[in-house]
């Protein structure tokens, strides 16, 4: 192997990076490449900092044959090669700081391979003062450059390599699915791409692989995974780009049991955790009612609690409306001795809650005037002790609505946002299995239901027949034979056991709203390939994105993205969406109508 490796190093240009030479190197002769990171005059002694991706070596030229007066040409983040001697540096000049700070490469010949233009750069990677994101992003091969990208990108494809090698050892293999494909609702918006020699006619780009998969499995594949790019057309965030990578995992004949053991073994394999971990699993209902999310954090309190039934007599008319609404009122408790809030505070948390359709957030502080503590009698005040599990002084925020969702939506972001505040939350990974989620989410305006997943995931077998008789009110109370991986409150992964038999799948279109007629129209391969025989299956995508960025401890998945776009959804440095030629638009039959 390794006469395998040297032979390959001898193609190169430069016998070593600049990050490996060290004291067992002097006196060998060497060839070093690189950027000019650092450049120095002292009175005639010149030196250079040489970096490449892999750290830097101080270039010398005591002993330089060439013309000085091309390193005036060197200017900083230009690129050169260097063939020279190592030498040991000085006592005096030795850099501790420095992996290669006890050596040198006394220069003999220097090549300026790039020259840049420090006039116009618009930043320098390892310079003193950082760019805006905009600009790192605009100019992004030079972000790249930086030592934390570069990281972010190795491990990235550490985990790649990782998973590929997990999976492969218990059999799965990978297979690519095409990125031109049917457009199939999975809740969002799909990216469409128009056809040149099928006028009128467009394919999708993918929202994920799914009904790809499931053919795999019909088509006797058994164990598939794939490390696959997906589009969808939605409102960003932080941790939301329009294309993204999923570790997309599909077995034949599988439960939830195993689908769990394989993926508490990946995550192992990737965090580096014992062999024998296993996830605190939480129903979907338990996360909602304690913490007012599906994808909880857990390394810190702030439980919430149902008090609506508190407030049935309340003289505080605000929540005995709700109340009297069958409407949901939750409280969380802060004990003063993790945090004391000023009105400044307290007004502030409204603007917490308003993204989530709150108007406000009322508090009651144990201790204090102030908040909706004349509303509340003693007797009241001890009982929502009791009911929130406090003790000692400190101070209840309560959350109020008609509409369930809203409350929880609004006790989740004040809980973040505290336990951010306060410095609760916890160094580490907390791994959570949530698991029976409804099958379906009814929209009361529309008078229809939605499916919470997607169209293929399956009821649990003992509710198959309540499903097949399709009453509404049976129907809300289903749950959805699905789990969820989540970690530090994000979502890492989802996955379901898929329908497999033919009168389920196309009791679930009409469920969902489907014609006949639209059902073929929109999945008429995928129903036809059901009526000849289907392995029981289900599976497991991982956001690998997502996982990457919690490895990397970032909060922004834009930083383990090579090549990512904004918030926005546009790519800064290749001015991406662009406006086509009209003779593409010809060529594709299309025509745009004004902004």
């Amino acid at each position: 192997m390794e006469s395998k490796q040297s032979e390959i190093k001898t193609g190169l240009m430069r016998t070593h990076h600049c990050g490996e030479i060290r004291t067992s190197d002097i006196g060998k002769d060497v060839v070093v490449a690189g950027w000019v990171n650092k450049s120095r005059d002292l009175g005639g002694l010149h030196f250079m900092d040489l970096r490449d991706k892999y750290g830097l070596t101080q270039l010398g030229f005591e002993e330089f044959k060439g013309d000085l007066s091309i390193l005036k040409k060197c200017a900083l983040e230009s690129v050169v090669l260097a063939r020279g001697k190592v030498r040991a540096r000085p006592d005096s000049a030795k850099n501790t700081k420095m992996e290669t700070g006890e050596v040198e490469v006394q220069v003999s010949e220097l090549e300026l391979l790039s020259q840049s233009d420090i006039n116009t750069i618009p930043f320098l990677p390892y310079g003193s003062v950082d760019a805006t994101e905009d600009l790192r992003l605009k100019y992004r091969y030079l972000d790249l450059r930086t030592q934390r990208l570069q990281e972010i990108l190795k491990l990235r494809s550490n985990v790649t390599t990782k998973v590929r090698n997990i999976l492969a050892n218990e059999g799965f293999i990978e297979v690519e699915t095409p990125i031109l494909y049917k457009s199939t609702p999975e809740g969002a918006r799909d990216y469409i791409v128009p056809s040149r020699v099928h006028p009128g006619e467009v394919y999708a780009l993918p929202q994920s692989p799914q009904t790809l998969k499931q053919l795999l499995m019909i088509g006797g594949t058994d164990k598939y995974f794939q490390i696959c790019r997906c589009f969808r057309d939605e409102d960003l965030r932080a941790d939301r780009q329009p294309e993204f990578s999923q570790i997309d995992i599909e077995v034949s004949f599988s439960t939830p049991e195993y689908i769990k053991k394989l993926v508490e073994r990946i995550i192992a394999g990737l965090f580096k955790l014992p062999e024998d971990f296993t996830m605190r699993t939480m129903s979907y209902q338990e996360a909602m009612a304690d913490w007012g999310s599906d994808k909880p954090d857990v390394r810190f309190g702030l439980k919430h609690y149902d008090v609506t039934s508190l407030f049935n007599d309340s003289e505080f008319a605000v929540f005995r409306s709700v109340a009297d609404a069958k409407g949901l009122i939750k409280a969380s408790f802060v004990p003063s001795e993790n945090g004391s809030f000023s009105r400044k505070d307290t007004d502030g948390f409204t603007d917490v809650v308003k993204p989530h359709g709150g108007k406000g957030v009322a508090f009651l502080k144990t201790d204090a005037e102030g908040g909706i503590k004349k509303f509340v009698s003693d007797e009241l005040k001890q009982k929502l002790m009791q009911t929130c599990e406090a003790t000692g002084e400190g101070t209840f925020f309560f959350f109020a609505d008609a509409n369930a969702e809203t409350v929880h939506s609004c006790a989740d972001a004040l809980r973040r946002h505290l336990g951010k505040k306060l410095e609760l939350i916890k160094e580490g990974y907390e791994f959570l299995w949530v698991y029976d989620f409804p099958l379906l989410e009814w929209d009361g305006e529309l008078k229809r239901f939605f499916a919470k997943h997607h169209p293929f995931t399956s009821p649990k077998p003992e509710q198959f027949e309540t499903f097949l008789k399709g009453h509404v009110e049976d129907l809300k109370k289903l749950n959805a034979n699905a789990y969820d991986v989540v970690c530090n409150g994000y979502e890492l992964g989802g996955g379901s056991i898929r329908i497999f038999r033919k009168d389920i799948q196309d009791k679930m279109f009409e469920i969902l709203g489907f014609t006949p007629e639209d059902a073929k129209k929109q999945f008429g391969f995928f129903v036809e390939a059901l009526k000849y025989g289907v392995p029981p299956h289900g599976g497991l995508a991982f956001g690998l994105d997502r996982i990457v960025m919690m490895l990397a401890k970032t909060e922004s998945i834009r930083d383990v993205i090579a090549f990512p776009k904004t918030t926005a959804a546009s790519d800064l440095m290749a001015h991406a969406p662009s406006v086509p030629s009209k003779e593409q638009l010809k060529e594709l039959h299309m025509e745009f109508t004004k902004k």
